[in-house]
């Protein structure tokens, strides 16, 4: 026998003493037990010839394969076909990545298409169950840099099945690439019918083909988001709007690839879409957004358009067809003129347009600005940015066209001077209720004889912030024309004083709820206590951030007369130990976020005082406060639970 197998037996060995194998033969347990109606067939084999070397039973399986491993694909892929339901198929995912990758690449309605042995009406209600449960599609998820991968992108498709559905899906790639692939996207659109919203972002190494078979598995598709996918091309989104009427929500940010006939496929299959975005593409031109807006101008309600390489045309057409646009936002469209702005405002179709934003368009003058009041008979958000040839004329002029303006936000147009600022107060009418100017360096503090007229009672909110030329002279003149103001911004005012604040405090009879005086180095307790004494009442957030020169007092004027402070920042000011308890000290003090970053004064003493606020605290900077120990902080971090404490 030995001679036969190629092993060596010593006398005292044989391969069969004689003796049962079995200690208990007629234990059933040994047997194969096969069910009733159970047919076996064993083909004729050739016997396999023996060319390896024995192996003892007790170590055949840690180096034999177990008959299921060494399986081809496609006699796992038939199995794995078969399998009952969506719990058992997860399952199975979680054998191997081979098994992951062979569920991942069966589309829905291959399930139980060859199931023979299968009852019909057993197949007919389990699909019923997968299909109700596709369509509901309530997770999502969201993978970033390394996590990004196909076998993610896989598990994702073969278990999110199981528990609701797949609904929304976020992919972006790191700084060192990602490894998503093609492949990834296949499993997606196999797995996920139920997916409505895509996002892929930084993406270089997918390309038409994936997006393709999400086109085709994903037709309840809803919203896709493009940025940084140069593999992408028209071929793509020609698929995607023919296979998924549903889309309404698009943005498209540096592709390269797609062009003019990508948004002409948009514009013809996509009836319902309602948003489009579309950035940096130097492909896409006057022709494409010709045909988007005369496919959708009875939809198409909010567009964005980025440093796109487009002309007059773009703007005539947009001013024509946008007849159900509500928010329209062009910036950086350097190649627009002031006809072309001109010709959007004399279009007449733009009755709808509610929110307007214009960046670093050159374009933009005076005349094209009057032009956009008067075919814009309904807006009332209107944002200019980086605009360095609007003067004060052309904002005057359209503060005194435009009837509906509401908001008024004015951004590095350096152009506009004191005279702009006061002329569009005294002539925005009356539903003027937020001017905001920021970095706006033509302002010069100057003293002007402004003409006696009614206030703008309507105002609420003003926003001056990183203004140098604005002084206590402009504040002064300003208090008079704003008695109604409720949230006030003048962060990064060095210039301002308590002698040109106080003067606003005392004329604003409303009352103040959030005041923002970061950045304003000259401002002192004095001032800070008028504040508490006249709005204490009503003041909710308040931010001195940067304010040295207040002190402990203006903390003691706040716990007196601040009941309703629910937010203060007192950030590298001079307070010490004794400010914070007199805030901790207080009677129905409601205060929930506190930040006391760079106050170098304060030690462990605060902390324990601060313990106090204990039941309404939810959010504390300690960072940069050197004199606090980290022993005292932890401790603070166990009483105050519910507390977020940054240090």
């Amino acid at each position: 026998m030995a001679k036969i197998f190629g092993f060596t037996l010593t006398e005292s060995e044989d391969f069969f003493s004689g003796a049962p194998i079995y200690q208990n033969p007629k234990d059933t347990s040994l047997f194969l037990s096969l069910g009733r109606r159970v047919d076996v067939y064993y083909p004729l084999r050739k016997r396999s010839r023996a060319t390896e070397s024995f192996v003892p039973s007790g170590e055949i399986l840690k180096k034999k394969k177990t008959s299921i491993e060494i399986l081809p694909d496609e006699c796992l892929f038939e199995v794995f076909r078969r399998l009952p339901d969506r719990e058992t198929r997860s399952l199975c995912a979680c054998v191997s990545k081979r098994w992951l990758m062979l569920l991942s690449s069966i589309s829905g309605n291959e399930f139980y298409s060859a199931s023979e042995n299968l009852r019909p009406e057993n197949v007919v209600a389990v699909n019923e169950t997968d299909n109700k449960v596709e369509n509901d599609g309530h997770l999502s998820r969201n993978l970033e840099g390394e996590k990004a991968s196909d076998i993610r992108l896989a598990a994702i498709a073969v278990g999110t099945a199981s528990c609701g559905g797949l609904g929304k899906l976020s992919i972006r790639g790191g700084i060192h690439g990602s490894k998503v692939s093609n492949i990834g996207l296949k499993a997606v659109a196999r797995g996920c019918p139920s997916l409505k919203a895509i996002s892929l972002w930084n993406l270089s190494s997918i390309g038409d083909e994936g997006l393709i078979e999400i086109a085709k598995g994903c037709q309840f598709l809803e919203k896709l988001d493009l940025c940084q996918c140069p593999g992408i091309s028209n071929k793509a989104l020609l698929e995607l709007a023919k296979n998924c009427p549903n889309l309404t929500d698009i943005t498209i940010e540096s592709c390269a690839n797609i062009g003019n006939e990508g948004l002409q496929a948009l514009g013809q299959y996509c009836s319902n879409l309602k948003s489009i975005s579309i950035r940096d593409c130097p492909l896409i031109g006057d022709q494409g957004l010709a045909s988007l807006f005369f496919s959708t101008a009875d939809t198409l309600s909010k567009v964005k358009l980025q440093g796109l390489n487009v002309t007059d045309m773009s703007l005539a057409v947009i001013g024509h067809y946008g007849r159900a646009v509500t928010d329209l936002m062009l910036t950086g469209l350097t190649n627009v003129t002031e006809k072309g702005f001109w010709v959007m405002g004399n279009g007449h179709g733009l009755q709808k347009l509610k929110s307007f934003t214009l960046a670093s368009c050159h374009g933009v003058t005076d005349v094209g600005l009057q032009s956009i009041a008067k075919g814009c008979p309904n807006l009332k958000k209107f944002c200019l940015r980086k605009c360095s040839f609007l003067s004060d004329k052309g904002m005057v002029s359209f503060t005194q066209a435009a009837l509906s303006i509401e908001n008024l936000q004015l951004e590095e147009c350096h152009r506009i001077t004191q005279l702009g600022l006061f002329g569009t107060i005294l002539n925005c009418g009356a539903k003027l209720k937020a001017l905001s100017l920021v970095n706006c360096l033509g302002i010069k503090d100057l003293s002007l004889n402004l003409p006696s007229t009614t206030p703008c009672k309507s105002l609420q909110s003003l926003s001056i912030c990183n203004c140098p030329g604005f002084g206590n002279v402009s504040l002064t003149l300003l208090s008079k024309l704003c008695p109604q103001l409720q949230h006030v911004n003048l962060s990064g005012l060095s210039g301002i004083s308590d002698s040109g604040l106080l003067p606003l405090l005392k004329n604003c009879e409303a009352g103040l709820v959030n005041v923002n005086l970061s950045g304003c180095v000259n401002l002192t307790d004095k001032v800070i206590s008028s504040l508490t004494k006249l709005h204490g009442w009503t003041l909710e957030v308040l931010n001195v951030d940067g304010c040295s020169k207040v002190t402990d007092s203006s903390l003691v004027a706040i716990s007196e007369n601040c009941p309703l402070l629910n937010d203060l920042d007192v950030s590298k000011c001079g307070i010490t130990d004794f400010g914070v308890a007199a805030l901790a000290q207080a009677n129905q003090f409601n205060l929930q976020i506190l930040s006391v970053f760079g106050c170098s004064a304060l030690t462990d003493k605060s902390l324990f005082t601060l313990m106090k606020l204990g039941d309404s605290l939810l959010g504390l900077n300690l960072r940069n406060c050197n004199l606090i120990s980290t022993r005292s902080i932890e401790l603070l971090l166990a009483q105050l639970l519910r507390c977020d404490i940054l240090y």
